[in-house]
């Protein structure tokens, strides 16, 4: 396990973390310790989350940031240097999607999913790279989806923006893992999130797995000894695809 030094506290910086899957993972990085910086774009329900895990007796800044616009994540990057110092831990897991047929996605859907899923993957990365590089080490998450990998109807383009963060973040690893950096992919099935249609999530809730646990592999895998890492997780529900 990692043991976090009280003058050198380790700052975790999650994207998308206003619900879900980033909310949970902030909460995990908060319970070990962390600084956490929670990202995204409703400013009111960002400012809950961090509240109660500052009434908790946590370090935690509420900041809102458009993943898709070069300028806000900037901004964004600024702002966590002056506050906490920079960033330690990188996760990137704000998304969009729709779930409709490759005839019927529109370009709009088009633009707006592969500017959320995979350009804000690669604006944040870029925003703490130099930095991490420069101290030799740091943690970057990726949030990615079992669709990188199988195949699934009526998600095309979701599909095509988490292949594509996915070719990008390997090819990053290469790059990096000889330089302290640790790159890190996570593959989740089927999870309970607000991403799934209200039917949906209330006939197969039983069945898919919660935030919480992947927020649980993220720290697990960043708890891990100095001398190792996980390049891949794959997580499914135990039943399998829904």
């Amino acid at each position: 396990m990692i043991e976090l030094e009280k003058n050198n506290i380790p700052v975790a910086w999650v994207t998308g973390a206003t619900k879900g899957i980033g909310l949970a993972v902030a909460n995990a990085f908060a319970v070990i310790g962390c600084k956490v910086v929670l990202s995204g774009r409703n400013r009111s329900q960002l400012e809950i989350n961090a509240g109660k895990i500052i009434d908790q007796g946590g370090a935690a800044l509420p900041l809102v940031c458009d993943v898709t616009s070069e300028t806000s994540v900037r901004t964004a990057m600024a702002t966590i240097t002056k506050k906490f110092g920079g960033v330690d831990v990188l996760v990137n897991n704000a998304g969009v999607t729709v779930f409709e047929s490759f005839e019927k996605t529109t370009v709009k859907e088009f633009d707006q999913i592969m500017a959320t899923n995979l350009r804000g993957y690669f604006l944040a990365t870029k925003a703490v790279l130099t930095a991490m590089l420069k101290q030799k080490k740091g943690h970057i998450f990726n949030i990615h989806s079992v669709t990188a990998v199988a195949t699934f109807t009526n998600s095309s383009v979701y599909a095509a923006s988490k292949a594509g963060t996915l070719a990008m973040s390997r090819s990053l690893r290469a790059e990096v893992r000889k330089k302290g950096i640790r790159v890190v992919d996570i593959l989740p099935g089927a999870v309970d999130t607000d991403m799934w249609e209200k039917p949906t999530r209330k006939k197969y809730h039983s069945k898919m797995m919660q935030p919480e646990d992947v927020a649980d592999a993220v720290v697990s895998v960043y708890c891990q000894p100095q001398r190792m890492t996980t390049d891949e997780i794959l997580l499914r529900p135990v039943e399998g695809d829904l």
